[in-house]
């Protein structure tokens, strides 16, 4: 065989994988209403139930990232850092949280000693 027999023989196998593959992959993949009727009715059930919930998250972690994006750092230092900060927060709130559990404990004994 020719040397131009060759590279159109391999022209062809490529238009037909780079092409094929693609287009074979669209027509035999399921849309998500596909899967969603496929599902038993508890499984919908429960779907239905947590996609506000899972919307909620993603809108969530999608803001995040338009806010790490604007800083002038990486977004995984920034998402850190935020994290870092978060987490410090938590952690004040928490003892804020056991001093008042406290407080109210040492009112509770002082009103039931002086209550006897």
């Amino acid at each position: 065989m020719s040397k131009a027999g060759m590279y159109i023989k391999m022209a062809a196998a490529f238009t037909i994988l780079s092409v094929g593959g693609p287009a074979a992959l669209f027509y035999f993949q399921p849309t998500d209403e596909e899967l969603f009727k496929r599902y038993n009715p508890e499984l919908q059930r429960k779907s239905l139930e947590n996609r506000q919930g899972r919307q909620q998250d993603f809108d969530n972690f999608v803001t995040k990232l338009k806010e790490y994006s604007k800083s002038d750092r990486p977004i995984w230092e920034a998402a850190a850092q935020d994290e870092a900060r978060t987490r410090a927060n938590s952690a004040e709130e928490q003892k804020k949280a056991a001093a008042e559990i406290q407080k109210r404990r040492e009112e509770i004994k002082r009103q039931a000693i002086n209550g006897q």
